[in-house]
């Protein structure tokens, strides 16, 4: 895949199989250069999003044939119903989930996608993106890739992206608004199991609450 997406991303040189102490495969990959984007800002937020898109598209039309349908994220956004409502349980301890919950709803009530299963990264947050030189410059951690809705990926959108940059993202996808609510719907689910379950992760809790506010405000707006 490397050789076919616009951004950087890890090539594994070696593999390890699971063994005492660690009871799963793993890889070790060639270092890549960069902050994680969470930490650090890019110059142009309209050109990151382009470039995000650019990798998304690239990897949706990598050939699917032989993919595997990812048991977490190549399923349908009604099979996280129940996490994402214990999340929100979790939330409503400090906040009023009602909006949130609207926002999800109308994410399930979208129809599921049709199409085949494309490849999806499946956990593509700013935690998982490296910036160099005030640029977008890499996509890390695959441990979620497989196949499955297009629509996962763009959860990006909300995690990472806002306003202005995130219309240049959907123009540049050309999704269209049933795919681009199930998006919203994949963000809405990660966000909150971050801002719920990541109080000893400080990066990973101030994108669920990023996230969070930008699925509310682009609902509300696009309402």
């Amino acid at each position: 895949m490397a050789s076919v997406l616009p951004l950087a991303v890890p090539v594994p040189i070696g593999q390890g199989v699971p063994g005492e102490g660690y009871p799963w495969h793993w890889t070790v990959c060639r270092w890549l250069n960069g902050e994680v984007a969470a930490l650090a800002p890019v110059a142009d937020p309209a050109q990151a999003a382009s470039s995000l898109a650019r990798f998304v598209a690239a990897l949706q039309a990598i050939d699917p044939a032989g993919g595997t349908v990812h048991e977490f994220r190549g399923v349908s956004l009604a099979a996280h119903d129940d996490n994402a409502r214990t999340a929100a349980a979790v939330l409503h301890r400090s906040f009023d989930t009602g909006p949130l919950l609207e926002v999800w709803e109308a994410a399930l009530a979208e129809p599921a996608w049709a199409g085949r299963p494309l490849w999806i990264h499946g956990d593509l947050h700013p935690a998982n993106m490296l910036v160099s030189d005030h640029e977008l410059s890499a996509v890390i951690d695959f441990g979620l890739l497989g196949v499955g809705d297009p629509a996962c990926d763009l959860m990006a959108a909300w995690m990472y992206l806002s306003d202005e940059s995130r219309d240049v993202f959907r123009r540049e996808l050309a999704a269209d608004d049933a795919t681009w609510s199930r998006g919203r719907g994949w963000a809405l689910q990660s966000g909150m199991r971050m801002a719920a379950y990541s109080a000893d992760n400080p990066v990973l809790n101030d994108i669920g609450h990023h996230t969070l506010a930008e699925v509310l405000a682009d609902f509300q707006q696009a309402g």
